[in-house]
């Protein structure tokens, strides 16, 4: 019975309860807060808005600089390459670039030959005649110093040479290559063109000819400029150009 009386108040209770809940008025709702006016209201950070930035200075405007007026610089010659560079005529080739020599021919004539000269030395620091004996019956080689101005000279030149260790040579002394002077004579062209490249070496300008009746030729072994085409060349004088070892300018 004590069970059966506990429940049945805990029923009582709990319905007691829910009725108030139910009929209970609603809560007063808390007056809205309003700050006081001499006090300053507190701001969040992210509720900042940033400040206008001031408009930027313009600079003050640069007058233009003056420039110097463009210069053209002459064309080149035709049978140059396209970048000329600067060289002294008198000698061989510049400290820092090799020399490059060439030999152009064979031409019909001496005119021929004067023609071309004309044309090669707008891109050569020197351009020198050679006459060779070509085709026909070649007996043989020699080698040859050209003729001096004068007896006296040959004489002198003939002293060098001995002085330089060149025991054999010969002054001929009339005929059309009257004091000129003869260096030997050689079967082959390969031992004259030998002699002669020892006596170039030497400082003597010495070339090796053939000895028959063949056709007299002109050559013109030149030494190039920096700016130089063989390809060109040939192109101007119509005939080729093949290397030379320079050497056999000196």
């Amino acid at each position: 019975m004590l069970a059966r009386a506990l429940v049945v108040l805990l029923l009582v209770l709990n319905l007691g309860v829910a009725a108030w809940w139910t009929l209970r008025a609603p809560p007063t709702p808390a007056p809205a807060f309003v700050p006081p006016t001499d006090v300053a209201r507190l701001q969040l950070v992210s509720e900042k808005r940033p400040a206008p930035s001031a408009a930027p200075t313009p600079a003050p405007a640069t007058p233009p600089a003056l420039t110097a007026p463009t210069v053209t610089p002459p064309a080149a010659p035709a049978i140059a390459a396209t970048s000329p560079a600067p060289g002294n005529g008198a000698a061989l080739a510049s400290d820092t670039t090799p020399a490059r020599c060439y030999s152009v021919g064979p031409f019909a004539d001496s005119g021929a030959a004067s023609n071309a000269r004309d044309v090669l030395l707008a891109v050569a620091t020197r351009v020198a005649p050679r006459e060779q004996r070509t085709g026909g019956n070649v007996r043989g080689w020699r080698v040859v110093l050209p003729a001096a101005a004068s007896a006296q000279d040959a004489a002198a030149t003939a002293q060098r040479i001995a002085a330089a260790g060149f025991n054999d040579y010969f002054i001929v002394r009339t005929g059309e290559e009257a004091n000129s002077i003869a260096l030997g004579r050689y079967r082959n062209e390969e031992g004259a063109r030998r002699r002669a490249d020892s006596l170039i070496a030497a400082g003597f300008p010495a070339r090796a000819e053939p000895l028959g009746d063949g056709r007299l030729s002109v050559w013109l072994d030149l030494v190039a400029k920096p700016e130089f085409d063989p390809l060109r060349a040939e192109a101007a004088v119509q005939v080729p150009a093949r290397p030379l070892d320079c050497a056999r300018m000196r």
